[in-house]
């Protein structure tokens, strides 16, 4: 992590973000009923909706970091991608909620023009969920973890629904009142597109998906040049919530006494922690470096056997 205050941050970050969509929904649909801006309206539920997917990322971030036990050996993290496929699922289900709204009120002409009353709720939110989503944005990386991210592209989506509102409310206040559910449906789009993108990343990481390939040659890198190891017979990695579990086979020589394996053993954990973020879970194995050799040698001949 950069900064001593990394973990701090993680346990506040997302009741901050409760706060500020709870004031939001209210500040913003007192003002849209005020004012007759049925896109701020809109957007106030938008902001509801946000309410719960926070109340779930909550709920699975305390739940991810309870210690393994009996029925979950490998710990609780893979939660945190459930959190992010809810989040999702919340924003494509507000855009469409959106969409289907504004195409309503187009086709039945239901469109009065607001006052400019509404630009103050649209702003405030379009500044309040930009700032709030690189605190998000910030927190998640150092702290690795896939549920904040998520949360804090909601926060950005909630911007940019806020941005389209504004800029509609702008146009029907100069004589354009069909600018207000058009800027609507272009920003359901967006939101939509935003909540399928966290969905396919959420169910990545429930399947397993191998981290980048940089991380990867990294942990190879940071194996190879271990004393006593000669070569790797397999390395792979996948995440685990917030941690990155790593499981590597590596070649030693085969007249090592068991304390000299252990040693080896230790020393790459101890690499590897030191030169990987957020990995935490390992299982490193060692193999005979002639058992590799007699393995490959046996290989080759029931090649040419088969040929």
């Amino acid at each position: 992590m950069k900064y001593e205050h990394c973990p701090k941050c993680r346990q506040e970050v997302l009741w901050f973000s409760l706060a500020l969509n709870v004031s939001l929904s209210f500040f913003k649909g007192s003002l849209g009923l005020i004012s007759g801006s049925a896109g701020l309206v809109a957007d106030a539920f938008h902001s509801s909706a946000d309410v719960i997917a926070n109340a779930v990322t909550l709920v699975c971030m305390r739940i991810s970091h309870q210690p393994a036990d009996k029925e979950h050996p490998y710990g609780h993290g893979q939660i945190q991608y459930v959190s992010s496929s809810v989040v999702g699922l919340i924003l494509i289900l507000g855009a469409t909620g959106l969409l289907v709204g504004s195409l309503k009120n187009i086709l039945t002409g239901d469109i009065e023009p607001p006052s400019r009353l509404a630009l103050l709720g649209a702003a405030a939110s379009v500044v309040a969920n930009e700032l709030m989503f690189h605190y998000h944005e910030c927190v998640g990386k150092e702290n690795n973890s896939p549920a904040i991210i998520a949360n804090g592209w909601d926060n950005r989506s909630d911007a940019i629904s806020s941005l389209g509102v504004t800029i509609g409310i702008i146009l029907a206040t100069f004589g354009y009142p069909m600018a207000d559910p058009i800027a609507a449906i272009a920003v359901s789009l967006v939101v939509m597109k935003i909540g399928v993108e966290i969905s396919k990343t959420a169910i990545k990481g429930l399947m397993d998906t191998s981290p980048e390939l940089t991380d990867l040659k990294r942990i190879h890198k940071i194996v190879s040049s271990v004393p006593g190891v000669s070569g790797i017979n397999y390395l792979r990695a996948r995440g685990m919530g917030e941690s990155l579990e790593v499981e590597v086979e590596a070649r030693v020589n085969g007249d090592l006494k068991v304390y000299e394996g252990d040693l080896i053993v230790e020393l790459i954990r101890d690499k590897i922690l030191e030169g990987v973020e957020h990995s935490t879970d390992m299982h490193i194995y060692l193999a005979p470096a002639y058992a590799s050799a007699q393995k490959e040698k046996g290989k080759r001949r029931l090649w040419q056997w088969a040929q």
